[in-house]
């Protein structure tokens, strides 16, 4: 069996691989929601307020200033804008919640998984140096600030 190497990552894509791990994070959450039995409205009300802090504005930057490195024709970045518009619709299904969320839970994932072992190595890889100090600039790391009302997977 081999074992993948860690992936280093480009400085200035860190902090945009550390909002996938808080991504990463929620879907734990929702999991853990479902296996404690936790009503789905408490669970969707948190993923609620995370795509509206934290997923959509991380969704607006990577189609703004990473995805257009390889441009809109890419595959990678067709598969990549067509999940977005994906997870965008499961966030804001009110139909079926329970559907919705354990959706989201699995798609979200699958999605920074590809963007993180694929999608940002392919970028890394053509990206300038101008192009990488300009998502320095605009996205920097900020302490993350989680919303511990109700702590549902405590």
């Amino acid at each position: 069996m081999e074992i993948e190497k860690p992936i280093k990552r480009n400085e200035s894509l860190q902090p945009l691989s550390r909002d996938h791990h808080h991504s990463l994070l929620l879907c734990w959450k929702i999991r853990t929601g479902f296996t404690r039995e936790v009503a789905v409205e408490r669970i969707k009300h948190y993923a609620d307020w995370f795509f509206a802090h934290h997923i959509r504005p991380h969704f607006e930057m990577e189609e703004k200033y990473l995805f257009p490195i390889l441009g809109n024709s890419n595959q990678l970045i067709q598969k990549a804008r067509a999940e977005h518009r994906r997870l965008n619709r499961l966030f804001n299904d009110n139909d079926d919640i329970p559907k919705s969320l354990s959706l989201i839970e699995e798609e979200l994932e699958r999605h920074i998984r590809f963007e993180e072992r694929i999608l940002f190595n392919e970028i890394q890889k053509v990206a300038t140096q101008k192009q990488l100090r300009i998502i320095s600039k605009i996205h920097t790391d900020g302490k993350f600030n989680d919303n511990t009302d109700d702590p549902f997977w405590v």
